[in-house]
């Protein structure tokens, strides 16, 4: 799933332009064509198709893992779930395989929603905050404090790696990031929130903002078929790493699973009991 790194890079490639491809900002909606109408989540996908019609693109910015399009009269929000990605394509360029909602713009370009596993959302609203408002603080953003952690974290009795993935805690880590932050920190995956010393909750928070920011610096990662461009995959401490040595000790690098998901780590810098 695309983390906060990938979405990030997908909205500077389309509000800056990127590769050759010029910015989404500024540029008409004329229309949709949808071969996966359950793409669009909210409203269905005839009023969708009715209603963005003739609207025209006046950002893109993201929060969390959402792409947010601000549009003349409304606000679209894109999710890419699973397998999702969006890229500008002249309007004469042969489709893709999972090409499944193109938005058709005024000057012979268009958004190509690409979906493998068709698990992505749309949402087109008149507000969007009973979408954005629940989800947690931005790591990235300068409110986000290594004291606001620790009330966070203590404010919870939950493991590490299940509470740094619940969006409505911080917004944008993912399977990826969360594994680097924790091994960046030394923290067990499976070490209580709500024990951690003062000295632990700073180094979760710089491991936080170090991985996320050195995901950023590589474009994100490229992972199966779904990303182009990222590189941080060649970067990753322990991410997809089991059996590996430790880029920190040597020891080899073990997976388990932690709340269905794999989870990846060090067993001698990341003791499941604090030393």
């Amino acid at each position: 799933m695309p983390e906060l790194p990938e979405v990030e890079t997908i909205v500077r490639h389309l509000r800056e332009g990127a590769n050759g491809t010029p910015g989404l900002p500024g540029k008409a909606i004329r229309s949709v064509r949808l071969s996966w109408p359950r793409h669009v989540a909210q409203p269905g996908a005839k009023d969708f198709q009715r209603r963005v019609a003739g609207q025209t693109v006046l950002d893109v910015t993201r929060r969390g893992k959402y792409l947010v399009f601000p549009l003349s009269q409304d606000t679209m929000l894109i999710h890419l779930k699973m397998s999702g990605d969006l890229i500008m394509k002249p309007a004469e360029a042969p489709p893709e395989r999972y090409d499944h909602t193109v938005f058709e713009l005024s000057d012979g370009w268009e958004l190509r929603f690409s979906d493998a596993r068709k698990f992505g959302k749309i949402f087109l609203m008149d507000d969007p905050a009973p979408k954005l408002e629940p989800l947690g603080p931005e790591p990235l953003s300068d409110e986000f404090t290594a004291s606001l952690l620790g009330e966070r974290l203590r404010s919870h009795r939950r493991a590490l790696k299940p509470l740094l993935l619940d969006q409505t805690f911080v917004a944008g880590l993912g399977n990826i990031y969360a594994d680097e932050a924790l091994h960046l920190a030394r923290l067990h995956p499976l070490r209580r929130s709500n024990e951690l010393s003062d000295v632990e909750v700073n180094a979760l928070w710089k491991g936080i903002r170090q991985a996320l920011r050195s995901g950023l610096k590589h474009n994100g990662a490229s992972i199966d078929w779904v990303y182009r461009g990222g590189d941080f995959q060649n970067h990753f401490r322990v991410y997809q790493r089991a059996g590996e040595p430790c880029p920190v000790c040597g020891t080899t690098l073990v997976r388990i699973v932690v709340a269905q998901r794999g989870t990846h780590f060090c067993p001698d810098c990341q003791p499941e009991r604090p030393t």
